[in-house]
């Protein structure tokens, strides 16, 4: 009943959908800066759901409520202001949550060298690029396959949906 009224509200409400997204991105990621952040939820979202002006307030105002859902349930998110790692970070938490561990490290069994040798002489934003490029066309792909299962549901709530997926397993 609660993931029904949390579903509705992210539809309806952008600031709620806003903060849901960071909390995924959060549970599974660590070291994120604001720009990443933000960026990894405009992804989501769409450009400028923060708001054009006063982006920067919104953002804040969003983490001090990530940052309180976070202790409720035990957990303390923090900043690194370290220069090798900087970003937010649950305490105690690895870098990684396993399960993403693993499918990195699948993956990276069936890279060829080539690639890899290809991939380094690219540049950080064009790498940076690849990556979402990467994970936007697999999102684009299980929002499809939703589609087909549920021609009902309107492209946005299959994307949704599709993100949802990815972040719950």
């Amino acid at each position: 009943m609660k993931d029904a009224i949390l579903h509705d509200a992210i539809q309806r409400d952008i600031t709620t959908a806003r903060r849901v997204a960071l909390l995924e991105i959060l549970w599974n990621e660590r070291y994120l800066t604001r720009s990443q952040l933000i960026a990894r939820v405009e992804l989501r979202l769409g450009k400028n759901c923060f708001g054009v002006s006063a982006w920067e307030d919104t953002f804040y105002r969003d983490m001090r409520f990530v940052k309180q859902a976070f202790e409720a349930a035990g957990y303390q998110l923090l900043y690194s202001r370290n220069k090798q790692q900087p970003g937010y970070y649950l305490e105690g938490q690895p870098t990684l949550r396993s399960e993403i561990k693993q499918v990195v490290k699948g993956s990276a069994a069936e890279v060829d060298q080539r690639q890899i040798d290809i991939y380094r002489k690219l540049s950080f934003a064009e790498r940076f690029r690849q990556g979402c490029s990467i994970s936007d066309t697999a999102r684009k792909v299980v929002a499809y396959r939703i589609r087909k299962e549920n021609p009902r549901l309107s492209l946005a709530e299959a994307n949704r949906m599709a993100v949802q997926r990815a972040y719950n397993q």
